[in-house]
């Protein structure tokens, strides 16, 4: 099954796909349930060097096939065989996240969801989290 990169993440289609859902074939993409909920771990200096390179490599792809539209070079039936250099920078991206995440490639779109439920499970404990209690009296006061 060839799945379309579009300009996402693999790691991160599935999280959409997930908590978002689709409509038909496309995502229903939220910002709160999507974007704002995406875990993501401690990145450190060398993983954010890593990933603006990798950014780099998507849009100096894309600039090769000038004047190819993204819908063109995004397309499933044309990527692969007209837009290869755009697919592969894809993958090294989708390599370099993942390596970030678990130290190697995800073996499924399984092992990507367990992974991200668990640090998903992390970060929202972390802040439901009970906050320390003030010195205020309760009202009607001693």
């Amino acid at each position: 099954m060839k799945v379309n990169l579009s300009i996402a993440s693999r790691l991160h289609l599935v999280w959409i796909a997930t908590v978002c859902g689709k409509l038909k074939t496309d995502f229903r993409y939220s910002n709160t349930l999507g974007w704002n909920t995406f875990p993501v771990p401690t990145l450190t200096d060398q993983n954010k060097a890593d990933l603006t390179r990798c950014a780099e490599d998507i849009l100096l792809a894309r600039e090769h096939y000038f004047p190819a539209t993204i819908a063109e070079m995004y397309d499933p039936n044309r990527m692969d065989s007209e837009f290869p250099l755009v697919r592969e920078a894809h993958d090294r991206n989708d390599e370099t996240l993942e390596r970030i995440y678990i130290g190697r490639r995800f073996k499924n779109d399984t092992e990507r969801l367990e992974k991200l439920f668990e640090l998903y499970t992390k970060m929202t404990s972390q802040q439901a989290a009970p906050q320390k209690s003030s010195n205020r009296k309760p009202k009607g006061g001693k």
